[in-house]
């Protein structure tokens, strides 16, 4: 299995850079970014532990312009039919029950 802590879902833009785009006053970046590298970590915990190899994942966390935190994902193919299976599993497992 693999986990966060294992190094095996790389997470770039693990810092945030306060010069990589254009500033609007109010609008809080460094939480929607910290919310998205947040949302990253628990995917990737959540994928080892359903057994999913995510060794050649790349996750980058970033913000749109309003703010709001976005994670963008890179995945082979082969990583992308197991999280769906997972999905059809999952939809599978609430319909039966």
């Amino acid at each position: 299995m693999f986990g966060p802590e294992d190094g095996a879902f790389e997470v770039e833009g693990s810092e945030f850079d306060p010069d990589a785009g254009v500033w609007v006053r109010g609008v809080d970046y460094v939480g929607g970014w910290r919310d998205a590298k947040d949302a990253a970590a628990e995917l990737s915990e959540a994928l080892g532990g359903a057994g999913v190899d995510v060794q050649d994942a790349t996750v980058v966390a970033q913000t749109r312009a309003d703010g709001l935190g976005v994670v963008r994902l890179v995945w082979s193919a082969a990583t992308v039919r197991a999280v769906a299976r997972l999905v059809r599993d999952a939809a599978d497992l609430r319909e039966a029950g």
